[in-house]
């Protein structure tokens, strides 16, 4: 099976993947990614040239000289192509760049570059491309001139200077995929689709179909009657009056091209589209050779010939499947149509077959008369028989949009048996046995939805939707569970022993918990790059004095974007937060865990100080007191119980002069935070507020601790009293707090600021401030006395700072 990445885009619409990612995840998530082949890979530099100007060669009967306008200028190009002409469109690859092959369709590995030069005797300055010098062949571009010079339409949608490859749709991947057999729903671009949107986290946007036909009814033009219901399930028809041929639209032809479908004419192209999209092979016949306007589904003869599309005479049996009219046969079921019934140009009525048959029989079938075609090839896996009635109904809609013809209104559906809903009790217990996982009830629904498996929870069921025909018991689910969750996510077991045992660093162990913690709060990871361009200090508002500009130069850069080793982690951070802006993504957490390279002194004479960064970057509704709570978050569970103290006094060019600060633990510098600056946001493409965080991770693990002392549920009651105070507006709430630890006692066990209050009420330049204060003791039940020496001291301390009690 084979797709093309664009076509998988038109139903996966924020699909962004590379290549190799896409292959990669696919792959570990089930549907397994063989290789996949560029189209532009050997291609380069190719733009579209208009020929402004043709000159017959001084020295050449057979070349002309073209000066050929290409957007950006105008180049002198020597070619001997027959149909060049004044004011043709063509693909022209300029010098330095590169094509596919020859004219005989070879290829040459990395391509065939094309430099300026002389033909005999005139310069020429690039070359004008025929079809198979890209890459392709006529077979696939039947727009295309047998011998000559590719020609674009010249209709406006392209012009001089525009991406050649672009407009003839080869910037795209095929992928090659190893379908197994019980997974016929992806043998079709839908069903990949399906799964790729599931992979990736994105929606699935499968083609909207809408009714179609005019007021007429298709009962009246033809009746279906099947004598063997258990080889062919269901049969679907539809007829097409008034039928136009003529080729299909450029887009139809290039996911076709794209997928090695030789695009013929509008309703051939249409049939091959819809088996390819729903995995649905379908045919058609001439209606007005089908005798007594009648479809019979029976079994041939012993001995009955049949002449097929290729014109070669088959010999039957009575195992065999035949679609007939009311006089002779018209069809080898699933396997190829009849010679007598064939499309013609001259075609006025068409008959729409989409039907279902036995897979088995299909397969034996194929085998006896020595035929296997794309039709068969897919019928002996077994369809899903749902699925006719859709892809027959996709396709008449493509007929109505392409204007190949007049749809009759209704269909004539035989289906003796309808399918019937399979369900499997969800039993998340016996799943998480099966694979040794953890997974909550709710994250398999999570990773059941998008594969559009319901949950029935009356009954506790999965319905399974009929196009999924391997899904028939608890271990099935389980697949679909693993697949999602990963298998690389779910743990070996190791012998016990002590060979065996290890554990991670330390250091290690805090980044863990640092990762824990940023996506708890709703941060998603990022990964820049190391690489940095010495512009980026200039976009940061740095100062050209500033130690952070002492930066490591790379001997062999990729290039100046990427030719010093960061010294700081906000650029990667800021471009990322950028990016998704740019992309209209609302409310975006990024965190990264990365190193900063800060050299000892340069020129380098030995290895840098490597630290790791954690970064914190946010933008959309949260501010600057949000991010000060992720980092008391992170110096909680790190077990950093001293209060962290946070300084305005460092200025930051690159953060908001009024909304920055640095953090102190232990008097110990770990890191800083603020608003980025307007014009750092600005040159970013962010068009907000952001906010970042930087803590330095060697500073903070000395600090860290894993030891917890854990305390029974208390004894003995608790007592509350709360104070309502007056404060000037330059005391903090942690030096209040503070005072009221230091003075509160042993007993002493939480504080908790309530309220704050400035108003009429509160003369200028102060504030109220209201507390909670709770007193417990571990051995006995406090009195009225121990509470009220407490009170006295804290109220007393509170005093020495200037603090009055609220009247």
């Amino acid at each position: 099976m084979n797709t093309s990445y664009s076509w998988i885009k038109y139903y996966v619409p924020g699909l962004e993947a590379n290549a190799q990612e896409y292959m990669d995840k696919m792959t570990l998530s089930g549907t397994k990614v063989e290789g996949y082949t560029k189209l532009d890979a050997d291609l380069d530099k190719i733009v579209v040239g208009r020929i402004v100007k043709i000159d017959t060669h001084p020295d050449a009967d057979k070349l002309v000289v073209c000066q050929v306008d290409v957007g950006a200028e105008t180049v002198q190009i020597v070619t001997g192509a027959p149909n060049a002409f004044e004011g043709a469109l063509v693909p022209v690859v300029l010098d330095g760049g590169r094509v596919a092959g020859g004219h005989d369709g070879s290829k040459t590995a990395g391509g065939i570059e094309i430099k300026a030069g002389k033909l005999r005797g005139v310069e020429s300055y690039g070359m004008m491309c025929s079809i198979e010098e890209l890459g392709s062949t006529k077979d696939f571009y039947p727009e295309a001139p047998e011998n000559g010079l590719y020609i674009f339409e010249d209709n406006g949608k392209v012009k001089p200077g525009d991406d050649a490859i672009e407009a003839l749709g080869l910037h795209n991947t095929v992928f090659e995929y190893e379908i197994t057999s019980n997974r016929v729903d992806c043998y079709s671009v839908l069903g990949i689709a399906r799964e790729a949107a599931a992979t990736f986290g994105k929606d699935f946007v499968p083609p909207e179909v809408r009714e179609t036909g005019n007021d007429e009814s298709t009962s009246d033009y033809i009746s279906v009657r099947i004598d063997d219901p258990d080889l062919c399930p269901r049969f679907c028809a539809r007829v097409v009056k008034n039928v136009k041929i003529a080729p299909s639209p450029k887009w139809m032809q290039r996911c076709l091209s794209a997928s090695g479908i030789r695009p013929i004419n509008n309703l051939v192209d249409i049939t091959n589209f819809v088996m390819e999209e729903y995995g649905q092979p379908m045919h058609a016949y001439d209606l007005d050779t089908i005798s007594g306007r009648q479809i019979i589904v029976r079994r041939a003869r012993d001995g009955e010939k049949f002449t097929t599309l290729d014109g070669q005479e088959r010999e039957l049996d009575s195992e065999m499947l035949m679609i007939c009219d009311g006089e002779k046969p018209v069809g080898l079921a699933g396997i190829m149509g009849g010679e007598n019934s064939m499309i013609t140009d001259n075609v006025h009525t068409m008959l729409f077959e989409a039907a279902n048959f036995n897979g088995t029989n299909i397969r034996l079938s194929s085998k006896r008369v020595g035929l296997r075609t794309e039709a068969s090839g897919k019928f002996e896996k077994g369809l899903d028989p749902e699925n006719a009635k859709a892809a027959i109904d996709r396709a008449c809609q493509l007929i109505e949009d392409l204007g190949a013809g007049e749809v009759v209104g209704g269909i004539v559906d035989v289906y003796p048996e309808a399918k019937k809903e399979e369900r499997v009790a969800l039993d998340p217990a016996k799943i998480n046995e099966i694979l040794g996982t953890d997974v909550s009830k709710e994250q398999m629904l999570e990773y059941f939805k998008p594969l559009e498996l319901e949950y029935d929870e009356q009954t506790n069921e999965i319905i399974v939707p009929s196009f999924r025909q391997d899904i028939h018991c608890t271990a099935d689910l389980a697949e679909e569970v693993a697949r999602f969750y990963g298998y690389d996510n779910i743990g070996a077991t190791l012998p016990s022993g002590e060979a065996t045992t290890g554990k991670k660093p330390f250091d290690l162990i805090v980044q863990d918990t640092a990762r824990e913690v940023a996506e708890y709060c709703g941060f998603s990871q990022s990964m820049c790059y190391s690489f940095e361009s010495p512009k980026v200090y200039d976009k940061l508002l740095i100062p050209e004095d500033d130690e952070l500009r002492r930066a490591i130069e790379i001997l062999n850069p990729l290039g100046e974007d990427f030719s010093i080793m960061r010294t700081t982690s906000l650029n990667g951070m800021l471009t990322s937060l950028g990016t998704n802006y740019s992309h209209r993504n609302k409310n975006v957490h990024l965190y990264e865990l990365g190193n900063v390279y800060i050299p000892k002194e340069l020129p380098l004479k030995e290895l840098p100080d490597e630290r790791m960064q954690l970064t914190l970057g946010f933008y959309g509704e949260e501010d600057f007191f949000t991010m000060k709570g992720v980092v008391e978050e992170l110096f909680s569970k790190l077990g950093m119980k001293e209060r962290a103290v946070y300084s305005s006094e460092n200025r930051r060019p690159y953060l908001h002069p009024g909304r920055q600060a640095d953090i102190f633990y232990k008097d110990v510098f770990v890191g800083y935070l603020g608003e980025v600056h307007p014009m750092v946001a600005s040159s970013y493409g962010i068009g907000g507020r952001a906010y970042i965080a930087v803590l330095d991770m060697p500073s903070i693990v000395p600090f860290a601790t894993y030891d917890r002392k854990y305390e029974g549920i208390a004894k003995y009651p608790a007592v509350n009293r709360d104070l309502s105070m007056v404060v000037r507006k330059e005391i903090t709430a942690a030096s209040i707090e503070d005072m009221i630890r230091q003075r509160g006692g042993k007993t002493l066990e939480s504080v908790s600021l309530f309220d704050v209050y400035e108003g009429d009420q509160i003369a200028e330049g102060f504030k109220s401030m209201a507390y909670s204060i709770v007193f417990r003791s571990k051995e006995r039940t406090l009195t009225d006395e121990d509470i009220s020496k407490s009170m006295k001291k804290i109220l007393n301390g509170l005093e020495s700072m200037g603090i009055k009690l609220r009247e």
